[in-house]
Parts: C-alpha cells; structure tokens; sequence
C-alpha cells in the first residue's frame, strides 16, 4: 500500500504521532481503521471540520476505512473547550436531530463504500455508573488526567467533574471501535492530543502492551496574519448550502491570501506534488491571476458541493464582474446576492419612480427621480432612464425576483410574493 504517512507529512498535516515508525509500517502492510469523532453542537458542519475529514478522506483513497464517530453520548456532556466556561449542554432531541444532519452532510463527503458512521450514544449509554468507575476509572490517574493541556487550561477558572471525565469516555470510544470496527489509529485536532493519547494508554491495558493502536494529531491551522484559519467577519463557512450558499463558498476560498493559498492547496485538495508545484511557481511570477485561488476555489467546492456547483458559482463570478446578469437563472440570483439587501415585493407592475420609494430603494420621489434620469438604476441588468417606466416585477428570473443596481456597487434584491 501507498506511503500515507509520508504524503501527509508532504501536505504539513501532521503535527504530533504517538510512533511514526510503527504507524508508516502498518499502513503500508494492511488497511486498518482510522476514526475521529464530532460532538452534534449544531445542525452543519463547517470548514473547521474539513481539517480532520480531509485526513479521513486521504486515508480512504489510500484503501484504509474512515470511521467517524458522532458523539451523540459524548455530545450531551460537553468536550472541556479550553474557554474560560462550560459548553451549554444540549437536549437529547436536539442532539438526534443535529445527528441527522450531520451523517447526511458526512455521506456526501464519504460516500456509503467503505465508510462507517457511527454514534457513541449506543455503546456509552447502555453502561452503568458503577461499570464506568469499576471498569475504566480505576484504570485512570487523577494526576494525569490533571497535567493534561485541555484539563490543564481551565484549572485556574474550574472545570465540572462531567467535562472532566470526557477524556475518560473518549478513551472508551477508541476501546471499542478497536475491538468492534478494526480502529487501530485515532485523528484529531492539536488540542486533542491529551484526549487521543489516554486512548491508547487505555487500549494497550485492555488489550496488551503490543497492540498496534496509534494516535495522531493535526497542527493548527492559522492564516498567515496569526488568525484562526476559518473566522470570518461573517462567522463561520458552513457545509450546508443553505447556511453558506456554494457561491458564498466558492468565494471564501477564492479570496485567500498568497501566503496560504499554496498550503491550503496541500491541504484542501487532491491535487499532487507536481501540479501545486506549479501553481506555487505561478504564484509568484503572475500573482494578479490569481490561478492558484481559483484552482483551490474549484477543487474544495467540488468536493463539498459538486461540479454543478462550481459552474454555477464561476457562471456567478463572471456575470458579477462583467456587470451582465442576464444571463443569471433565478436559483443564481438566489446564490450570488444571499446577503445583499432584500425586501419583499408584490407581483403587481408600478411605475419606476413610485416602486423605488416604495422599497425603500430610494429615500424619496425626487432623489429616485434623480437616480433614474441620471443613469444610475439598472432592473435586472437594463439601465433604465425613463421615469415613467412601468416595472414588471415578474418579467425576469422566472418571475422570482427583481434585482436593482444603484450606482456601479449597490444591488437591492426584491423577492416577488407569488
């Protein structure tokens, strides 16, 4: 089998092994299990979590199976966050409906071959407290416990005895994924280093000192500013088209820096050495083309969203930039002006002058007037000069929406009321 420890350690995916030489040699002699979890905190997941998947997804094109464990028992207690405060625990409702969402965003991610999706709420919930104590917390030193980072951290505020036992759990989850699904190596964040490493302590107590168990943790990812890769002033890039449409994606990724833009390539996509070798190479030579952006734009949205959604965000793009959004279809329009600002309007045709004030467009009569004689009002990409123009609200984009330019930047997108 391929050399996949070498190939992440090429993309700087890899920040911390518990043995690198033992985890090379067993991936290149047999595929084995590989797992990471998330905790059902919402309804979406976002790009934070691509960091993790991305490794999954590399592992399973390497021939290994990805499992991915979403903490429906794990999720109602609450991972120690490293804040200064306890995450709000959620209802169990909440936690299955979050769930849901979030296997079908996984299965679009993964497929249904080779792939498992699992909830440790079925294991964790059919024990006692008197079998977690005499089973696992005797295994386990407080000290320990104590000196590691994520517990550490939140020593001098407090911690909850439940948040505190979250190492202890997760601990559980890598024993039995290990004796039930073949799991012989855990994936996570840089801060769940802790977490993974009392795993394998536990497994290699249970199981014997020589069980093939390993763990393995992803560096942070940050911007080249020393910002959090993922914060945006707009808050977080979801996964779920409805929360952050494919353009709004698209242009997340498009709009990365020089100084990242090669790294997240290494990262983000599939693309190999050779290629992002010359997309780095055009990177410095012509920078204004930003051809290593829209690779990335491309590959990342692909992957998430389809190709169908690549088209459509770069048919977006164009028709932005060139300023012709005739060409648009309604479920485009839908997308590339998802945050500008809207009102609703009636079907009914009215004239130009009377329609802007109406939708508060224009703040009077005279200065729409003004507007419109001058030049400055484009409905639905034709400029309109004519103050006695009528205005049919459902003559353009499947008779769904009216959209207005003032001035060379300011679109108004009018939803019709059917």
């Amino acid at each position: 089998m391929t050399d996949i420890i070498s190939e992440l350690k090429w993309r700087g995916a890899v920040n911390q092994v518990t043995d690198e030489a033992g985890l090379k040699e067993l991936t290149q002699q047999k595929a084995i299990g590989v797992y990471c979890g998330t905790d059902p905190t919402g309804d979406s997941l976002h790009i934070g979590h691509l960091i993790p998947f991305m490794m999954l997804k590399r592992f399973q094109l390497a021939g290994h199976h990805p499992v991915i464990v979403i903490g429906g028992g794990t999720g109602a207690i609450g991972d120690p966050s490293g804040k200064n405060s306890e995450r709000k625990l959620q209802t169990m409702d909440q936690v299955k409906k979050n769930k849901e969402h979030l296997t079908a965003q996984l299965v679009k991610l993964f497929g249904t071959e080779n792939f498992t999706v699992v909830d440790n709420y079925d294991w964790l919930s059919k024990m006692s407290l008197l079998d977690f104590l005499r089973d696992y917390g005797k295994l386990f030193n407080v000290n320990t416990m104590l000196n590691k980072e994520i517990v550490a951290s939140r020593l001098e505020v407090g911690i909850s005895f439940t948040e505190f036992t979250y190492q202890i759990l997760q601990s559980v989850d890598f024993l039995y994924l290990y004796q039930h699904h073949n799991v012989q190596l855990q994936i996570g964040g840089a801060d769940q280093w802790g977490n993974i490493t009392a795993g394998t302590d536990l497994i290699h107590r249970q199981a014997g000192a020589d069980a093939k168990v390993f763990g393995l943790t992803i560096p942070l990812m940050l911007k080249a500013d020393g910002t959090k890769f993922g914060k945006t002033a707009g808050g977080a890039i979801w996964l779920d088209p409805k929360r952050t449409t494919p353009y709004e994606f698209y242009q997340f990724w498009l709009n990365q820096d020089d100084r990242d833009v090669i790294r997240y390539l290494k990262y983000f996509t599939f693309l190999d050495q050779d290629e992002i070798a010359a997309l780095a190479e055009k990177v410095k030579q012509e920078p204004e083309k930003r051809e290593a952006q829209r690779r990335l734009a491309q590959e990342v949205t692909k992957f998430v969203h389809g190709q169908q959604a690549v088209d459509e965000a770069e048919h977006i793009s164009q028709a932005l930039f060139s300023g012709d959004v005739t060409s648009l279809t309604a479920a485009e329009i839908e997308q590339g002006f998802h945050d500008v600002p809207s009102v609703d309007v009636s079907a009914a045709k009215a004239n130009i002058v009377q329609w802007l004030v109406d939708t508060k467009i224009e703040s009077s009569k005279r200065r729409a007037r003004e507007d419109v004689t001058n030049g400055a009002i484009t409905v639905n990409g034709q400029r309109i000069r004519d103050v006695d123009f009528e205005l049919d609200p459902t003559a353009a984009f499947s008779g769904r929406f009216v959209l207005v330019r003032r001035g060379k930047k300011r679109y108004f997108l009018a939803r019709v009321k059917q």
